[in-house]
């Protein structure tokens, strides 16, 4: 079987971030200084904000906006486009709006939500009337829990349940983009987990009720079935137990899919690249050859819709995991204030 690739610095975050180790502890130390600066600028930008000193505009549309407090991983993308699809159930067409960064998130949730407007740009208010013109009647905006610069109609945070292990620093010395005082901001917030426990959840929950006194729903993302990624052709997830895998993936929390892909019952080995990583061809190459020694490489969707168009004809296609939400506790609470953003007033 091939010989496991890891060619980004995920490791090292991992053990600047998590670990407990004195080494860590004293790295982090040097970082102290940048994340109180980082965090004092942040905590001076929301003030000024909250004080109309910098401009804050409306959108054209009922809108809900999807974020987070930590760096990556918390599974904002997939709870936007879970959202949107919702909204589209109910005859809506709803516009996604987002950065664009790598154009592997566009793709992904044009292809999960078929019938929404994904418009990709670092300016909100822009992409918002491009929407508009395009024909949508709601917005969606991923990643967009610090974009203080749109007033949105539902502000909703995601908080991840594997951030328990992690420090409680602020960038760089700990994942967090704001603290946990930045949480009132939101008018829902929804824990996920893809590895921890429950109880790890309903802990994460318990500390941002502390904080919050809205609603507070949890939300298991798990792969829930494999498709080929040239064919499209679906498999069931115990398709893998017992079976080689190499689990390939360029993302921000490479951890939880390698996890997720282990609990299918097979014997894996890991090969992770940077967030939003450009496969070269080399890269593709060797994934082609994982692909001949092992009896499946699996990848994400975001993976998948950088590889599909290259992927050699000759060579046994990737699994895409799929991934589905499971809710767990809140869902009507959560339910309810998302269906107020749409609803005809009385």
């Amino acid at each position: 079987m091939s010989k496991p690739r890891r060619g980004d610095g995920h490791k090292v975050v991992r053990w600047l971030w998590t670990s407990r180790r004195l080494d860590a502890r004293l790295v982090r130390a040097l970082l102290v200084p940048a994340s109180l600066l980082y965090d004092i600028a942040m905590r001076l930008r929301a003030a000024w904000y909250r004080k109309g000193w910098f401009a804050s505009h409306d959108l054209p549309l009922p809108s809900v906006a999807v974020g987070n407090l930590t760096v990556g991983g918390s599974g904002k993308t997939p709870i936007a486009g879970w959202i949107a699809a919702r909204l589209s159930a109910r005859g809506l067409r709803p516009a996604i709006l987002l950065r664009g960064v790598g154009g592997d998130e566009t793709q992904v949730h044009r292809e999960a939500v078929p019938d929404a407007v994904v418009i990709p740009n670092p300016d909100r208010s822009a992409g918002a009337l491009d929407a508009v013109a395009a024909g949508a009647e709601v917005l969606v905006l991923d990643d967009a829990f610090q974009r203080l610069d749109v007033r949105r109609d539902l502000n909703i945070c995601v908080v991840s349940a594997e951030t328990a292990r992690a420090v409680n620093w602020l960038l760089p010395a700990g994942p967090w983009r704001e603290g946990w005082r930045a949480i009132r901001r939101a008018d829902a917030v929804i824990v996920t987990r893809k590895r921890a426990g429950l109880d790890v959840a309903t802990g994460v929950a318990a500390r941002v009720r502390s904080e919050f006194a809205g609603p507070v729903a949890i939300a298991r993302l798990d792969l829930s079935v494999l498709e080929g990624m040239v064919s499209r052709r679906r498999y069931p997830v115990a398709a893998l137990d017992g079976r080689r895998v190499v689990a390939a993936c360029a993302i921000a929390d490479p951890a939880a899919f390698v996890s997720q892909v282990k609990r299918t019952g097979a014997q894996v080995q890991a090969s992770t690249w940077k967030d939003h990583h450009v496969f070269r061809d080399e890269d593709v190459a060797w994934l082609a050859h994982a692909a001949r020694r092992a009896d499946h490489v699996v990848i994400t969707a975001k993976d998948a819709v950088k590889l599909r168009d290259r992927w050699p004809a000759s060579v046994p296609e990737p699994l895409v995991a799929m991934l589905s939400i499971t809710f767990e506790a809140g869902e009507v609470e959560l339910v309810d204030v998302i269906d107020a953003v749409v609803a005809p007033p009385n």
